[in-house]
């Protein structure tokens, strides 16, 4: 009897994890999922307090406009990809300020350097503690951060060419 309970676990386990991924694939063909869909807790809440070395929570709510804050990393593959959709955004007149995320200083230099480097101001997030404090899933991430320093927006992953235009008129760009 022992026995067989100690088969059932793992079986069951099997086809619990199979149930669940059938249902994400399914979810997915008929749009049902968004794999980017976990929520952010900071939408229409004021920004984490927070200060980093280039930028600190004051200096951007003491731009008085709408800021697009950008996390990124120089070992981030997607980041490559988004660099040229900033640097459109940046030609657009969209204040971009990034936060490279536990990176080091010569790889974030060598990255910008290689890539395009669209951010007004840079600040580091060495040990990753700031990126917790905002919910920050992974790189690369982006924010609208309106005129009074509240978060009004969130796209997870590199941002699509369509973002251009929609944050170019969320900034008066």
């Amino acid at each position: 009897m022992n026995r067989r309970l100690l088969l059932a676990v793992p079986f069951g386990a099997a086809l619990l994890g199979g149930g669940a991924f059938y249902a994400m694939l399914r979810g997915l063909s008929n749009g049902s999922f968004d794999p980017r869909g976990v929520p952010s807790q900071l939408i229409d809440k004021p920004l984490p307090d927070f200060v980093l070395p280039g930028f600190t929570r004051a200096d951007v709510v003491a731009a008085k406009r709408p800021v697009v804050i950008n996390f990124f990393a120089s070992w981030c593959v997607p980041c490559i990809d988004e660099a040229a959709t900033l640097m459109a955004l940046r030609k657009r007149g969209v204040p971009i300020w990034g936060i490279a995320y536990k990176d080091k200083d010569p790889q974030t230099n060598v990255f910008l350097a290689r890539h395009g480097n669209p951010y007004a101001r840079l600040a580091r997030d060495n040990e990753g503690r700031v990126a917790i404090d905002w919910g920050v899933t992974g790189v690369p991430e982006t924010y609208l951060i309106d005129a009074e320093g509240i978060v009004r927006w969130r796209f997870v992953g590199p941002l699509p060419d369509a973002a251009v235009e929609g944050l170019s008129k969320l900034v008066g760009a």
